[in-house]
């Protein structure tokens, strides 16, 4: 039986302040000169195995700034991704498995992160001839021939942010939801594109910019561009994407930060060209002569 409220408030912080102490009482990640890294395994264009993601690119930025071997530790990034990788010891040596995740949103609530080190929102992704080619922002969706709109099939994960917007539009009961998390590791999170949107079984994607970006370009035919949703008051699109470590270990997480503010132009170039939405300091579409 859970005791009062106040009682029940004690323990967690007791047991907060009990694992700050031990991630302070072990040794730097730098005892040994490895950078290693929590990653997933199969999850483009972030990362894979074949270091294809920018996310692996980064790592590699990192680890030659540091002058350091790079490795992973691989785990499909779902429900116990950082309780088997960040938190997780190695049992045959004196280390955790991994020490930075290079994807966490800003304060994510699990690990210490960075400073944020891009910017990004949701977006729509559609196909080029499918009557819908004057959709150049979310709104301009609602413009559409009602007797057309209403025919639309939209594909999106549920419980994310399109979501809310559908509900808001009374467009919802035209959703065709999908899981993320469906236990298959060879599932990924882009098969919403260049599956399902380019066989024609759905008529718009929704998706987290990165993953609508790269598919995007890599759709088979060519032929889809992306829309992303601008900052919301009332619908939370956007997120700051940081670098997570340990807690109680500021001193490491400082270090990344440091190079991460070195070689910030040469990250927004990597993230650029794998088609990431990237927003300003206002929230605003950064355009290039790609998009």
């Amino acid at each position: 039986m859970i005791g009062p409220a106040g009682t029940c408030s004690w323990m967690a912080a007791a047991a907060a302040l009990a694992l700050a102490s031990g991630a302070l009482a072990d040794a730097p990640p730098a005892a040994d000169n490895v950078l290693r890294v929590c990653a997933d395994p199969n999850n483009m264009p972030l990362s894979n195995r074949r270091g294809e993601g920018y996310e692996n690119r980064i790592a590699e930025l990192l680890a030659r700034d540091l002058g350091w071997k790079l490795e992973y530790t691989w785990f499909p990034q779902r429900m116990g991704f950082i309780r088997n990788t960040l938190r997780a010891r190695d049992p045959e040596q004196d280390h955790f498995k991994c020490d930075v995740v290079i994807g966490v949103p800003v304060g994510y609530e699990l690990t210490l992160t960075t400073p944020a080190y891009f910017h990004s929102t949701w977006a729509m992704v559609i196909p080029k001839g499918k009557g819908l080619d004057d959709i150049h922002k979310p709104d301009d969706m609602l413009k559409v021939d009602p007797g057309r709109l209403k025919k639309l099939r939209f594909g999106l994960v549920g419980r994310s942010p399109p979501t809310d917007w559908l509900l808001k539009h009374n467009l919802i009961e035209q959703a065709v939801p999908f899981t993320t998390q469906s236990g298959d590791p060879e599932a990924y999170p882009g098969e919403l594109i260049d599956k399902e949107l380019a066989a024609g079984h759905i008529d718009i994607a929704f998706a987290w910019g990165p993953i609508a970006g790269y598919f995007a370009k890599q759709a088979t035919p060519p032929g889809m561009w992306v829309v992303p949703f601008p900052p919301d008051p009332d619908i939370k699109f956007d997120y700051k994407i940081a670098m997570g470590v340990r807690f109680g270990e500021k001193e490491w997480r400082d270090r990344i930060a440091g190079l991460i503010a070195r070689d910030q132009k040469e990250i927004d170039a990597i993230l650029l060209s794998y088609g990431v939405p990237l927003l300003d300091d206002q929230g605003n579409l950064i355009r290039t002569a790609n998009n």
